[in-house]
Protein backbone atom coordinates (compact mmCIF):
# COMPACT_ATOMS: atom_id res chain seq x y z
CA UNK A 1 0.00 0.00 0.00
CA UNK A 2 1.45 3.23 -0.92
CA UNK A 3 1.10 6.23 1.93
CA UNK A 4 -0.24 9.66 0.73
CA UNK A 5 0.71 12.28 2.99
CA UNK A 6 0.24 14.90 0.82
CA UNK A 7 -2.54 16.31 2.81
CA UNK A 8 -0.60 16.16 5.92
CA UNK A 9 1.46 18.78 7.77
CA UNK A 10 3.46 16.69 10.37
CA UNK A 11 5.51 17.69 12.96
CA UNK A 12 8.59 15.89 14.19
CA UNK A 13 10.62 16.25 16.76
CA UNK A 14 14.37 15.31 16.85
CA UNK A 15 14.17 15.26 13.14
CA UNK A 16 18.43 15.80 12.75
CA UNK A 17 19.45 12.43 13.38
CA UNK A 18 18.49 8.47 14.18
CA UNK A 19 14.93 7.40 14.58
CA UNK A 20 13.37 11.00 13.76
CA UNK A 21 15.50 11.36 10.63
CA UNK A 22 14.18 8.27 9.13
CA UNK A 23 11.16 9.09 9.86
CA UNK A 24 10.95 12.84 8.39
CA UNK A 25 12.76 11.17 4.89
CA UNK A 26 9.38 8.94 5.03
CA UNK A 27 7.42 10.91 5.39
CA UNK A 28 8.66 13.52 3.62
CA UNK A 29 8.68 11.02 0.19
CA UNK A 30 5.44 10.04 1.13
CA UNK A 31 4.15 13.97 0.11
CA UNK A 32 3.60 15.24 3.90
CA UNK A 33 4.70 18.64 4.24
CA UNK A 34 6.69 18.70 7.45
CA UNK A 35 8.14 20.75 10.73
CA UNK A 36 10.96 19.76 11.52
CA UNK A 37 12.38 20.57 15.20
CA UNK A 38 16.06 20.42 16.14
CA UNK A 39 18.24 21.32 19.03
CA UNK A 40 21.88 22.35 18.43
CA UNK A 41 23.08 20.07 15.17
CA UNK A 42 22.05 22.63 12.51
CA UNK A 43 24.12 21.83 9.58
CA UNK A 44 22.80 17.98 10.12
CA UNK A 45 19.24 19.35 10.13
CA UNK A 46 19.69 21.38 7.05
CA UNK A 47 20.77 17.91 5.17
CA UNK A 48 17.92 16.60 6.19
CA UNK A 49 15.79 19.56 4.96
CA UNK A 50 17.60 19.52 2.07
CA UNK A 51 17.13 15.99 0.74
CA UNK A 52 13.02 16.22 1.67
CA UNK A 53 12.76 19.36 -0.28
CA UNK A 54 10.69 22.95 -0.01
CA UNK A 55 8.39 20.91 2.02
CA UNK A 56 10.41 20.53 4.80
CA UNK A 57 10.92 23.68 6.95
CA UNK A 58 13.17 23.33 10.03
CA UNK A 59 12.38 25.14 13.99
CA UNK A 60 14.76 25.58 16.32
CA UNK A 61 13.98 24.21 20.45
CA UNK A 62 15.72 23.03 22.96
CA UNK A 63 13.31 20.72 24.25
CA UNK A 64 14.39 21.25 28.08
CA UNK A 65 13.52 24.57 27.97
CA UNK A 66 9.12 24.72 28.45
CA UNK A 67 9.40 28.36 27.27
CA UNK A 68 11.34 27.23 24.25
CA UNK A 69 8.69 24.35 22.97
CA UNK A 70 5.90 26.65 23.44
CA UNK A 71 7.43 29.26 21.20
CA UNK A 72 8.62 26.41 18.81
CA UNK A 73 5.48 25.26 18.76
CA UNK A 74 3.67 28.40 17.93
CA UNK A 75 5.93 29.29 15.39
CA UNK A 76 4.83 25.96 13.43
CA UNK A 77 1.65 27.04 13.77
CA UNK A 78 2.22 30.34 12.18
CA UNK A 79 3.92 29.01 9.02
CA UNK A 80 1.40 26.32 8.58
CA UNK A 81 -1.70 27.73 9.79
CA UNK A 82 -2.61 24.17 11.18
CA UNK A 83 -1.06 20.91 12.28
CA UNK A 84 -2.42 17.29 11.49
CA UNK A 85 0.06 15.17 13.33
CA UNK A 86 2.38 15.38 15.98
CA UNK A 87 5.41 13.03 16.57
CA UNK A 88 7.10 13.35 19.76
CA UNK A 89 10.46 11.33 18.32
CA UNK A 90 13.16 13.49 20.59
CA UNK A 91 14.75 11.90 23.52
CA UNK A 92 17.78 12.16 25.77
CA UNK A 93 18.80 8.82 27.81
CA UNK A 94 21.79 10.31 30.60
CA UNK A 95 23.62 7.88 32.44
CA UNK A 96 22.84 8.53 36.13
CA UNK A 97 23.95 5.34 38.52
CA UNK A 98 22.55 5.21 41.88
CA UNK A 99 26.12 6.10 43.61
CA UNK A 100 25.95 9.67 42.01
CA UNK A 101 25.57 12.41 44.51
CA UNK A 102 22.05 13.58 44.60
CA UNK A 103 22.70 16.63 43.21
CA UNK A 104 23.95 15.66 39.71
CA UNK A 105 21.36 12.65 39.96
CA UNK A 106 18.63 14.89 40.56
CA UNK A 107 20.27 17.24 37.91
CA UNK A 108 20.03 14.47 35.21
CA UNK A 109 16.47 13.01 36.55
CA UNK A 110 15.52 16.69 35.80
CA UNK A 111 16.50 17.26 32.72
CA UNK A 112 15.25 13.55 31.41
CA UNK A 113 11.76 14.53 32.53
CA UNK A 114 12.24 17.74 31.07
CA UNK A 115 12.77 16.14 27.56
CA UNK A 116 11.27 13.24 27.44
CA UNK A 117 8.18 14.10 29.30
CA UNK A 118 7.45 17.52 29.91
CA UNK A 119 8.30 18.51 26.36
CA UNK A 120 6.24 15.79 25.18
CA UNK A 121 2.93 16.26 27.45
CA UNK A 122 3.20 20.33 26.54
CA UNK A 123 3.49 19.51 22.91
CA UNK A 124 0.47 17.32 23.06
CA UNK A 125 -1.41 19.59 24.82
CA UNK A 126 -0.87 22.69 22.62
CA UNK A 127 -1.53 20.14 19.80
CA UNK A 128 -4.94 18.71 21.36
CA UNK A 129 -5.60 22.42 21.35
CA UNK A 130 -5.36 22.83 17.69
CA UNK A 131 -6.59 19.42 16.60
CA UNK A 132 -9.72 20.42 18.42
CA UNK A 133 -10.78 23.22 16.36
CA UNK A 134 -10.39 21.24 13.29
CA UNK A 135 -12.83 19.45 11.80
CA UNK A 136 -10.45 16.50 10.58
CA UNK A 137 -8.95 16.14 14.55
CA UNK A 138 -5.38 14.63 14.51
CA UNK A 139 -3.00 12.25 15.51
CA UNK A 140 -0.03 12.12 17.95
CA UNK A 141 2.43 9.80 17.76
CA UNK A 142 4.83 9.18 20.55
CA UNK A 143 8.11 7.65 20.46
CA UNK A 144 8.67 5.63 23.77
CA UNK A 145 10.46 2.94 24.62
CA UNK A 146 11.02 -1.10 25.58
CA UNK A 147 12.02 0.30 28.84
CA UNK A 148 8.42 1.18 29.44
CA UNK A 149 7.61 -2.52 30.45
CA UNK A 150 10.65 -3.83 30.78
CA UNK A 151 12.45 -1.59 33.01
CA UNK A 152 16.18 -0.54 33.11
CA UNK A 153 19.32 -0.96 34.48
CA UNK A 154 19.90 1.60 37.68
CA UNK A 155 21.72 4.00 35.53
CA UNK A 156 18.90 4.57 33.21
CA UNK A 157 15.76 4.80 36.18
CA UNK A 158 14.74 8.28 35.17
CA UNK A 159 14.51 7.32 31.26
CA UNK A 160 12.36 4.05 32.03
CA UNK A 161 10.24 6.38 34.10
CA UNK A 162 9.68 9.07 31.24
CA UNK A 163 9.21 6.43 28.73
CA UNK A 164 6.25 4.41 31.12
CA UNK A 165 5.08 7.84 31.72
CA UNK A 166 4.80 8.99 28.11
CA UNK A 167 2.67 5.19 27.67
CA UNK A 168 0.16 6.37 30.14
CA UNK A 169 -0.39 9.99 28.72
CA UNK A 170 -0.61 8.58 25.15
CA UNK A 171 -3.56 6.33 26.52
CA UNK A 172 -4.81 9.18 28.69
CA UNK A 173 -5.56 11.31 25.46
CA UNK A 174 -6.72 8.59 23.55
CA UNK A 175 -9.95 8.36 25.79
CA UNK A 176 -10.66 11.82 26.42
CA UNK A 177 -10.19 12.89 23.37
CA UNK A 178 -11.41 10.50 20.98
CA UNK A 179 -14.75 12.16 20.26
CA UNK A 180 -13.03 15.38 19.16
CA UNK A 181 -11.18 12.69 16.10
CA UNK A 182 -8.29 12.81 18.23
CA UNK A 183 -5.89 9.64 18.10
CA UNK A 184 -2.94 8.78 20.29
CA UNK A 185 -0.43 6.17 19.77
CA UNK A 186 2.30 4.90 21.03
CA UNK A 187 5.70 3.42 19.06
CA UNK A 188 8.04 1.20 21.65
CA UNK A 189 11.57 0.20 20.15
CA UNK A 190 13.85 -1.92 21.37
CA UNK A 191 17.28 -1.27 21.03
CA UNK A 192 18.42 0.68 17.83
CA UNK A 193 21.60 1.36 16.48
CA UNK A 194 21.96 5.07 16.46
CA UNK A 195 24.27 7.49 17.18
CA UNK A 196 22.48 7.70 20.64
CA UNK A 197 23.07 3.98 21.09
CA UNK A 198 27.04 4.30 20.61
CA UNK A 199 27.36 4.79 24.63
CA UNK A 200 25.57 1.70 25.58
CA UNK A 201 27.03 -0.91 23.08
CA UNK A 202 30.12 0.44 24.61
CA UNK A 203 28.96 -0.15 28.16
CA UNK A 204 26.48 -3.36 27.96
CA UNK A 205 28.92 -4.90 24.44
CA UNK A 206 27.05 -6.59 21.42
CA UNK A 207 25.97 -9.35 23.47
CA UNK A 208 23.82 -8.01 24.97
CA UNK A 209 23.10 -4.78 22.82
CA UNK A 210 22.88 -5.83 18.50
CA UNK A 211 22.54 -9.29 18.77
CA UNK A 212 20.13 -9.16 22.22
CA UNK A 213 17.24 -9.72 19.43
CA UNK A 214 15.33 -12.55 18.13
CA UNK A 215 16.26 -11.45 14.51
CA UNK A 216 19.28 -11.94 13.32
CA UNK A 217 19.71 -8.07 12.56
CA UNK A 218 20.02 -5.20 14.58
CA UNK A 219 16.91 -2.95 14.34
CA UNK A 220 17.78 0.52 12.51
CA UNK A 221 16.05 3.74 12.33
CA UNK A 222 14.50 2.74 9.22
CA UNK A 223 12.60 0.18 10.50
CA UNK A 224 9.96 2.27 12.51
CA UNK A 225 9.46 5.08 10.11
CA UNK A 226 7.02 2.97 7.90
CA UNK A 227 4.52 2.27 10.37
CA UNK A 228 4.87 6.07 11.99
CA UNK A 229 3.92 6.91 8.12
CA UNK A 230 0.89 4.23 8.55
CA UNK A 231 -0.55 5.48 11.83
CA UNK A 232 -0.24 9.12 10.36
CA UNK A 233 -2.72 8.55 7.35
CA UNK A 234 -5.30 7.22 9.57
CA UNK A 235 -5.38 3.80 8.94
CA UNK A 236 -4.70 2.74 11.98
CA UNK A 237 -7.08 5.24 14.25
CA UNK A 238 -8.93 2.42 15.52
CA UNK A 239 -6.41 1.38 17.04
CA UNK A 240 -6.00 4.80 18.74
CA UNK A 241 -4.29 4.20 22.82
CA UNK A 242 -2.45 1.37 21.71
CA UNK A 243 1.33 0.35 22.07
CA UNK A 244 2.95 -1.09 19.05
CA UNK A 245 6.20 -2.31 20.18
CA UNK A 246 9.09 -2.60 17.32
CA UNK A 247 12.26 -4.38 19.34
CA UNK A 248 12.71 -7.69 17.35
CA UNK A 249 11.31 -10.20 19.59
CA UNK A 250 13.69 -8.80 22.66
CA UNK A 251 10.90 -8.01 24.55
CA UNK A 252 7.56 -9.82 24.50
CA UNK A 253 4.99 -8.65 26.70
Amino acid sequence: MKIDLSQKIILVTGASRGIGKSIALLLGKSGAKLALNYNRNEEAALAVQKEIGKRAVLFKGNLSNAMEVTSMFASVIEHFGRLDVLVNNAGIALSAPTNQNDVEWVESWLTTMDVNLNAVGLLCKKSIEIFKTQASGGRIINIASRAAFRGETEEYLAYAASKGAVVALTKSIAKSFGKYGIKSFVVAPGFVLTDMAKPFIEAYGKEKTLDATALDEATLPEHLAPLVAFIASGNMDHATGTTIDINGGSYLH
